[in-house]
């Protein structure tokens, strides 16, 4: 009796080393965890949060460049913003007349070349690269082609226009062709938003489209019953992404229309508008409070947009 008991009590002795060892172990592993993503937590801290509330801070000051002292104003620069800066209303109204004007066409064609895409063709993997290469080519680079295209003499839009017996285009010159020229570059670059398009095609499990053969439905019904309501998280995607990215096109129309906006700031942007204010006139206070409402604009489309998504999205469980 007295070895059992014994034995017993060394079992639990050992048990409980056991379980301590363990959670020694498992909080190690925790840490350790911690350890793997320090530098990439540092660098969101150090790049990422800290210069955002160093900017929310500035944005309600008077506050240029280098060494000067910020001068805290309150909300005078949002004041100024909404009821004296008549070009920060020029600037955000161009800004989402070309959200409006390329998000769907971009959508739009991106979905219809990676259906093209999906399909069993010769030689498919050589055209999914050659759709996809744009995409990748540096913006600054692409901007630079498409001045030569749009050139009002030379380029090779008004070659073919005249070739139809038509009068050239003024692309960059006439305040109403500025916006369609942006839209039509920005067409350049579907190829990041095909592939993912071209991914979830694939993914649409084929029974679906065996069972809508077997009733009779066909290629268009097939489409809009079977193929764009399993696309729609896809969608939705790239919509949110392509609303972020729209909101802060710079670079493009910096060196295609230059600082100024073109002829009546018809391509003045709102990011153009934010750079000329920081690092042409200096006004560091007020472009930090430009970005601040940019940050909220963009913020407000995406809660719209996402709360919208139940309306219109199928995720396959409702």
């Amino acid at each position: 009796m007295a070895q059992s008991i014994t034995q017993a009590t060394t079992s639990a002795s050992q048990s409980n080393e056991i379980s301590r060892w363990t959670r020694f172990v498992y909080r190690r592993r925790h840490w350790v965890g911690f350890l793997f993503i320090a530098p990439w937590l540092l660098s969101v801290i150090w790049f990422d949060i800290v210069p955002f509330f160093v900017n929310l801070y500035l944005s309600f000051t008077d506050y240029s460049v280098g060494l000067a002292v910020p001068n805290w104003i309150g909300l005078e620069n949002y004041n100024v913003m909404f009821t004296k800066d008549d070009l920060y209303l020029k600037s955000l109204g161009n800004t989402i007349t070309y959200l409006a004007m390329s998000i769907p066409l971009r959508l739009l064609t991106a979905f219809v070349i990676a259906l093209i895409l999906n399909t069993r063709i010769r030689g498919l993997g050589t055209f999914r690269t050659i759709f996809y290469i744009p995409s990748v080519v540096p913006i600054v680079a692409t901007a630079i082609i498409f001045t030569g295209i749009f050139n009002a003499r030379y380029g090779i839009l008004n070659q073919l226009i005249m070739a139809v017996g038509l009068d050239p285009i003024r692309w960059l010159t006439r305040p109403e062709w500025i916006k369609p020229s942006m839209v039509i570059m920005s067409m350049w670059g579907f190829g990041a938003q095909m592939v993912i398009f071209l991914a979830g095609l694939q993914g649409i499990p084929q029974e679906l489209y065996e069972a809508s053969d077997i009733d009779g439905a066909s290629p268009w019904q097939k489409l809009l019953n079977v193929t764009v309501p399993l696309m729609t998280p896809v969608i939705f995607f790239n919509l949110i992404i392509g609303i972020i990215g729209g909101f802060q096109v710079f670079a493009s129309a910096y060196v295609l229309i230059g600082v100024s906006g073109g002829p009546l700031q018809a391509g003045l942007f709102y990011v153009l508008h934010l750079y000329n204010n920081a690092f042409a006139y200096f006004k560091m206070g007020y472009a930090s409070a430009m970005s601040v409402i940019l940050f909220l604009i963009i913020l407000a489309f995406t809660l719209v947009t996402v709360r919208s998504s139940d309306r219109w999205v199928y995720y396959g469980d409702n």
